[in-house]
């Protein structure tokens, strides 16, 4: 009865009742928001029409970095990215933007039939984690938008679950095991699928990406079919909001059956063609939290396990340092110990809130905007990961040079900042 009180909690309130052990404050944060304000001009692009391999989009959108002079250089629209960036452009000065952010996303599923990895043609052949119901509902929700808009959005949603995450046969073979889902690419190739995560690259698929089926992935679309059955509810089919809940049923019974360790506290990825649950303990395991999947007890043994992750700069990707990161020559995983992103940390924090637990989410925010503050304060910028465990030093490089000014850094830096730091009324 406690869990069930605290889950129907005010969110709002018990925030606020918090903040008098905050160690951060407005005066703390002023320039690097400033900062950050000034900077979304820098990401904005318009391309209407196709430039080369550049797919032209409807509407202005958000890059997720720029950096003048820099060799890895963007102009290209990012999937699971614009989901996070959008979080720190909420409002109504915004609102044109971010619904046109969304509407560029289903415009290239309507002429792809997928909403690919980024907009490049090279690029049309795998998509990224799919954020697609939950920018749709923040979108209506915050600015009060009215049932036609919401009905043609979650019609695409359905298109691209079904067609996408649920297919069977190549171009899109994801379905694979149990009604569960794989990342993939249309190449077939382990890396490839593994880009498609977003998490490229890291240490949970042992280079084998194809052979597992990831705990975010099925996390998200779970979120999917409780977001269906919300719509049908809404617009009054009881009858297709049973099935889209008989769907998320299944899925958290056959998640909790093959990726729930109850010795551990985690969920673990599963290799379907070995039948043997990964073995590398990541923050993936806190997606079933922020979709709301998990019981009362197994939301208290996540938040036990925090600490294999919660380090002094935040949380590392994953609770131990990998080997290839210490063997020469072999793939560099930045997603991975001792780095930390902002979606995973906004993620973890989301699911904190979801079911009560204030003041962990509120003690992760902190560190995590400490982290950002910091270097910001230090060296003017601020970065795509950070280093938790050496907040000083530098992050781990991947397989692409690191980037500065990052969009989803500074959306989540600030929307915490709104969250953890803003006076509420």
């Amino acid at each position: 009865m406690i869990g069930k009180v605290r889950n129907l909690g005010n969110k709002a309130l018990n925030i606020k009742l918090l903040r008098k052990n905050r160690y951060l404050n407005h005066s703390d944060v002023k320039e690097a928001r400033k900062y950050i304000e000034e900077y979304w001009e820098n990401l904005i692009r318009y391309h209407p029409k196709d430039d080369e391999s550049l797919l032209g989009l409807p509407k202005p959108y958000i890059v997720p970095a720029h950096e003048k002079g820099h060799e890895f250089d963007f102009n290209e629209m990012y999937y699971w990215d614009s989901y996070f960036m959008v979080q720190g452009k909420f409002g109504r000065n915004n609102k044109e933007l971010v619904m046109g952010i969304l509407e560029d996303l289903v415009y290239m599923l309507d002429r792809y039939g997928i909403i690919p990895n980024a907009s490049r043609t090279y690029l049309t052949g795998r998509s990224q984690p799919p954020f697609l119901t939950s920018f749709i509902w923040e979108v209506y929700e915050t600015y009060d938008l009215n049932q036609k808009w919401l009905k043609k959005m979650m019609t695409a949603a359905e298109d691209e679950y079904h067609t996408v995450w649920m297919g069977k046969v190549k171009p899109n073979a994801r379905q694979v095991y149990q009604g569960l889902s794989r990342y993939y690419d249309i190449n077939y190739v382990h890396d490839l699928a593994e880009t498609e995560s977003g998490w490229d690259m890291n240490t949970r698929f042992n280079r084998k990406a194809l052979q597992y089926l990831p705990v975010d992935l099925n996390a998200l679309l779970y979120k999917y079919e409780i977001d269906f059955e919300k719509y049908y509810k809404l617009i009054g089919n009881d009858r297709v909001a049973a099935g889209w809940k008989s769907a998320s049923e299944h899925r958290k019974k056959v998640m909790n059956e093959l990726m729930w360790s109850n010795l551990k506290g985690l969920y673990y990825d599963y290799n379907f063609v070995k039948e043997k649950r990964g073995v590398v303990s990541s923050l993936a395991t806190f997606y079933p939290m922020w979709a709301g999947m998990v019981d009362e007890e197994q939301a208290e043994q996540l938040v036990k396990s925090l600490k294999r992750f919660e380090n002094k700069g935040g949380l590392a990707t994953t609770d131990t340092q990998p080997l290839n990161q210490l063997v020469p020559g072999l793939m560099p995983t930045q997603w991975a110990y001792p780095n930390g992103w902002a979606p995973l940390h906004f993620i973890t924090i989301q699911g904190l809130e979801r079911y009560g637990y204030y003041d962990d989410a509120e003690r992760i925010a902190m560190r995590w905007l400490k982290t950002n503050l910091d270097w910001f304060n230090k060296h003017g910028v601020f970065l795509e990961k950070y280093n938790v465990v050496n907040p000083e030093k530098p992050p781990v490089k991947g397989v692409y040079p690191s980037q500065t000014g990052f969009g989803w850094t500074n959306a989540i830096f600030e929307r915490l900042c709104q969250d953890y730091i803003d006076e509420r009324i």
